[in-house]
């Protein structure tokens, strides 16, 4: 499996539920057009003196997508990186809600 990790802080206008309603849109739209296994719950940062060392970062929020492999992540950066609709509407619906977002990927070994 291919995984992106997205941390991210919401614009402080957003809720959690509007943001999370638009990130199950985007997910459901890219699954049910192979492009997407699946994305977790949405979590919120608990910071701990001991297990949460990342001092350069202070994202509230996070995420997983989880993809087949890259080939199924390059397909679905291929899909979004032309910004037609549906597929740009649905996305910024949801990168419009964000504010400092960051994205690392890595491959199950």
């Amino acid at each position: 499996m291919f995984h992106m990790l997205t941390c991210f802080n919401l614009h402080p206008d957003t809720s959690i539920e509007a943001f999370s309603a638009d990130l199950d849109a985007l997910s459901a739209h890219l699954k049910d057009r192979d492009l997407l296994h699946e994305t977790g719950p949405i979590g919120r940062r608990q910071h701990h003196p001991i297990m949460d060392t990342d001092e350069e970062r202070d994202h509230e929020y996070f995420f997983v997508m989880t993809f087949l492999d890259r080939a199924q992540c390059d397909r679905s950066v291929d899909y979004v990186s032309p910004k037609e609709d549906p597929i740009e509407s649905l996305h910024l619906a949801v990168n419009t809600k964000v504010v400092d977002a960051i994205f690392i990927c890595w491959e199950d070994l």
